[in-house]
């Protein structure tokens, strides 16, 4: 979901060519990304580590001069956390190498913007698909929801990468009637338990304030509708799973006097089934007194024995907001 008018990208990501040729878009390249460390998660205290369920690991401020860079509203990592994975919400990839030291991040290498490609090989944001919202890759499938067209899309990523075009996955006609800017921000696949393998996925608020959310599981043995509890005004902005089958949410509140809030909560895999109501307790919760921004996409790996999350925010492309990436530790 956009927070803030975008600025106009028209004419964006073209190659310089001789007077007279005709333009073409760049749909692939490299680029470089300046990062920032953040020391502390609460700038009154930097000192402190822990906070709620979690612990924080380190935190970069991450920015670059080329106009594509930004929005990033999905992530994965991936081959123990070394490999990065984002969506924009203007229908690009984000891939790099994550660079660490003493077990924080540090930088990002290797960067590389691609234009994600339809089902013809062209820019999927040629047809209007363009509101890339969510992403999760498993099993070497990435699956990508598109918020205001209500759609998922699944890429060949083991063999293809960002090379790989754009395919269908059918959705349920209740999923097609979300609000268009409050629909999918969140999939991920079950990896362990009954529903293994299925795709759920998760609107960001598909009714009134604080009511419950819609989600959907798509495939696996128990296909079907459930619906996830909000409350204090959070949206649902991502979501992804932990080995044993639990599911991690992330939400967000907005509002222009007050700012932003970040808020991850954890439910129990058991609970999510055909018709569930289901609810979960808050691992961590944030506000601007914190280290935040508008936190959109939440990635779980796993480093020695570990289990990490990531979280990324998109900026909106706008001077007054900040593309974050924090680190945290589950504690046990």
């Amino acid at each position: 979901m956009r927070l803030t008018r975008r600025a106009a990208l028209a004419g964006l990501g073209a190659l310089a060519l001789p007077r007279g040729a005709q333009a073409v878009e760049q749909t692939r390249f490299p680029l470089s990304v300046a990062a920032r460390p953040i020391s502390g998660f609460e700038p009154r205290s930097p000192e402190r580590r822990r906070f709620g369920a979690l612990q924080f690991r380190g935190g970069l401020v991450l920015s670059s001069g080329h106009p594509r860079f930004g929005g990033f509203s999905g992530l994965a990592r991936l081959n123990g956390g070394r490999d990065l994975v984002a969506v924009t919400d203007r229908g690009y990839w984000l891939t790099a190498r994550v660079r660490s030291q003493g077990g924080r991040p540090v930088g990002l290498d290797d960067a590389e913007m691609a234009a994600i490609l339809g089902a013809s090989g062209r820019p999927l944001a040629r047809s209007g698909l363009f509101d890339t919202e969510s992403l999760c890759i498993a099993d070497g499938v990435a699956y990508v929801g598109i918020e205001r067209r209500h759609e998922i899309v699944r890429f060949d990523w083991a063999g293809q990468g960002v090379e790989a075009r754009a395919r269908p996955v059918p959705v349920p006609p209740e999923i097609k009637r979300l609000p268009r800017n409050r629909g999918l921000e969140a999939l991920g696949v079950v990896p362990s338990g009954p529903l293994r393998g299925a795709l759920v996925a998760v609107a960001e608020r598909s009714g009134k304030e604080d009511e419950p959310t819609l989600g959907a599981i798509l495939g696996g043995p128990q296909p079907g509708l459930f619906n996830v509890a909000r409350h204090d005004g959070y949206d649902i902005t991502d979501l992804a799973f932990l080995p044993s089958g639990d599911m991690l949410l992330l939400e967000r509140w907005y509002e222009p006097l007050r700012g932003v809030g970040m808020r991850i909560r954890r439910i129990a895999g058991r609970d999510i089934r055909p018709g569930a109501l289901v609810d979960g307790p808050r691992l961590i919760e944030a506000d601007l007194g914190y280290e935040i921004d508008n936190m959109e996409g939440l990635s779980i790996h796993h480093e020695d024995g570990r289990t990490v999350l990531t979280v990324i925010s998109d900026d909106n492309f706008s001077f007054l907001q900040r593309t974050l990436l924090l680190e945290f530790e589950l504690l046990p």
